[in-house]
Formats: structure tokens, C-alpha cells, sequence
């Protein structure tokens, strides 16, 4: 054979064989799943937020000329679900169709009284009514929005065969758990939603923190001799 045919096949046997290596290292193993190649075990066992309303009836009573202290305690409970994870005003409405309208108009304005006095300012709580058709005395009607953590659905391990260790990689249950966990522990849902807006800073406070700093001087606060860390040495 010609020495530089010979050469030519040669060279072109290891550009087919380097081109055959070339595309095997590009591809991914088939054992591996595409979900893998994208974002962490958590993110494909990430935290589902939905949204739902919170409710409270009150029964108004006939008979009766205030709300029982029972159904105090239940407001005032309400009101701490509200201040602790509820979102969007607090509805208090009015029932157009009760056989004591005037407890009715009270249990309204206890109501609010109860809020207030557990942090809720009058300008978070929407007035409302209900039942103006209703043929039966209807209850006042207590609302609120608020945002439930779900969990990843977990499935049975016994679903997934152990012994296939084709693709080298983690189980597709790795992070399900922890993130399980963490949607029982989350207190506020809407928190995976996004940040919580920042109130305005102090602006009195920034101004004597700067003058402080102009004037070389320390800007940590004063401590009196109360504060003071140390253990004594009194013997007991």
C-alpha cells in the first residue's frame, strides 16, 4: 500500500475515533434522569404554599345581651392566629338577619375592642355583612387570609429499587424528608413566597448615631452599672 494512503487512513481512524469519544463524553449517562442535571435534590422536593381562608362564626343569642366569655375566648384566640401568620385585613361582618340585633351590633363592636387590645389596629380590620336574604338567624362572621406550607409527596421507599446503581447518582427521595420537616416547621407559609416588606428605620436614631460618628465619639449605646455581665463572687 502507498506509504501516504496508508498515512491518510490512519489520520482519519483517529478523527473517528476521537470524534466517537468526543460525543460520548457530551451526552449524559442514560440512567441519569434530565431533572438531575438541573438544580439540588431540595428543588426537586421543593415546599408547595397554598392560600385558604380562616374562619370564625359567632352565634348570636337570642336571649342574651353580651357574648359569653366563651366566645370571647374564641376571638381573642382568632386574633393571635391573625397577628401570627394572617395576611390582608381582618373581615368582621355584620348579620343582616339575626333575632337580637342588637347583640349583634355588640358582638361587632367587642369585637374589634378584643382585636385592639391584642395589636390589631383599627385600620387592619375591614367591616362587612352577610345574610340579608337568609331566612334563619345568622351568626357573626370573623375572616382571614392566610398560607399553608405542603409538604413533597414522599414515596414508599419500597418503590424504588435500591440495587439499581446504574447512573451513580443520589436517590430520587434524597431531600424529601428534610423538606418535609421543614414544611411542619415553617410558621408563616408566605414567607416562600417572597420578603416580608421592611417597616421605615428610625430616622431620629440614624441622626444621632451620625452625630456621634462626627463628632469621634462612640456610637454604642450608654450601659449602666445594672447591665453589668459579670458573675459575682458573694458566696452563697
Amino acid at each position: 500500500m502507498n506509504p501516504k494512503l496508508k498515512t491518510a487512513n490512519t489520520l482519519i481512524a483517529a478523527s473517528l475515533c476521537l470524534a466517537g469519544l468526543t460525543a460520548c463524553a457530551s451526552q449524559a449517562p442514560t440512567a441519569v434522569p434530565d431533572s438531575y442535571l438541573q438544580g439540588t435534590a431540595l428543588d426537586r422536593n421543593a415546599i408547595g404554599v397554598t392560600k385558604r381562608t380562616e374562619f370564625l362564626e359567632i352565634s348570636i343569642d337570642p336571649m342574651s345581651s353580651q357574648l359569653s366569655l366563651k366566645d370571647k375566648a374564641r376571638i381573642e384566640d382568632f386574633v393571635r392566629t391573625y397577628r401570627t401568620k394572617g395576611h390582608g385585613p381582618m373581615i368582621v361582618s355584620l348579620p343582616e338577619t339575626s333575632e337580637n340585633s342588637q347583640l349583634a351590633v355588640e358582638a361587632i363592636v367587642t369585637a374589634r375592642e378584643i382585636a385592639w387590645q391584642n395589636g390589631v389596629e383599627y385600620d387592619e380590620i375591614a367591616g362587612s355583612s352577610h345574610g340579608a336574604d337568609s331566612d334563619a338567624s345568622e351568626p357573626m362572621i370573623m375572616a382571614f387570609q392566610v398560607y399553608d406550607a405542603i409538604k413533597p409527596d414522599c414515596k414508599s421507599m419500597a418503590e424504588y429499587d435500591v440495587a439499581d446503581i446504574r447512573s451513580n447518582n443520589e436517590m430520587p427521595s434524597l431531600g424529601c424528608s428534610i423538606r418535609t420537616n421543614q414544611a411542619a416547621m415553617i410558621a408563616d407559609a408566605a414567607d416562600l413566597l417572597g420578603q416580608r416588606e421592611l417597616a421605615a428605620g428610625d430616622s431620629m436614631r440614624r441622626k444621632v448615631i451620625l452625630e456621634k460618628f462626627r463628632m469621634g465619639e462612640s456610637t454604642a449605646s450608654a450601659r449602666s452599672s445594672a447591665e453589668s455581665g459579670a458573675v459575682s463572687s458573694a458566696v452563697q
